[in-house]
């Protein structure tokens, strides 16, 4: 089974580029998307041989996110029922017999860290929220988490110690998810591997020079670990400042 995560920065802007084409050429049973900047009815996109399953934002512009998938699921709900983080749009999650899919667009913690509290009081909460689920069946997390966990997951991270995903609270909290019981699936296969990022600032052009960040990720429950297959990182494929990520598991 193939999964597929990508934040689109606009799911209006992106299909006005190779985007169809795109989502036909990786053919995933699971297609979630964060940062779709849509209201409801705004936009009318479906696929053939998919569900279709959205989460709008209330702000027009704004996050929210949506799940294409290949297999109906028994149940499906929206954010983390917590009043306070469903108006933006931010968690979906389909609930199979055997397994769960979560697609999670995590708040940033904003330049200077202004946001930095609510970030981390999201961060608890949310892990929370996704470790209860994990009590009846394996999980897997995806989505653009915000966080480049280690040195390794972005360019020149002396200078970025302070930057917003990549503070020393943000990090020790991902650390702390991990070892709750869940897998970076990208680094289980690829533990060394360098400039492999899924997040680039446009305004420099640093994707062609490899200046970049990895903050999105596959993240699954440790009890599915003799179920992966690959995880990888599509960072040829342009349209948004992150590219397309996947996961291929055996479910």
């Amino acid at each position: 089974m193939k999964l597929i995560s990508w934040n689109v920065n606009g799911l209006c802007a992106i299909t006005k580029k190779d985007f169809l084409t795109q989502f036909k050429e990786l053919d995933a049973d699971f297609f979630c998307l964060q940062d779709i900047k849509l209201q409801k009815n705004q936009m009318d996109l479906e696929f053939d041989g998919y569900y279709s399953y959205w989460n709008y934002a209330e702000k027009d512009g704004h996050s929210g996110t949506v799940i294409f998938t290949k297999h109906e699921p028994l149940d499906v709900t929206y954010g983390i029922n917590i009043d306070e983080y469903n108006t933006n749009g931010r968690v979906i999650t389909l609930e199979y017999k055997d397994y769960i899919v979560v697609t999670c667009y995590t708040p940033t913690s904003q330049l200077e860290l202004d946001r930095l509290d609510y970030r981390m009081k999201w961060e608890v909460d949310f892990q929370a929220h996704i470790q209860s689920l994990d009590l009846s069946k394996p999980v897997i997390l995806c989505g653009d988490l915000n966080v480049a966990h280690k040195d390794i997951d972005l360019t020149d991270p002396e200078n970025h110690r302070t930057s917003a995903g990549f503070s020393d609270k943000e990090r020790a909290q991902f650390t702390r998810f991990l070892d709750s019981g869940f897998i970076d699936t990208f680094r289980y296969f690829y533990p060394d591997q360098k400039e492999t990022y899924s997040w680039w600032k446009d305004l420099y052009d640093t994707r062609n020079g490899k200046t970049g960040w990895r903050i999105d990720y596959f993240l699954v429950s440790k009890r599915l670990i003799d179920r992966l297959v690959d995880s990888k990182l599509h960072t040829d494929y342009a349209g948004s400042d992150h590219c397309p990520i996947e996961l291929q598991v055996a479910l």
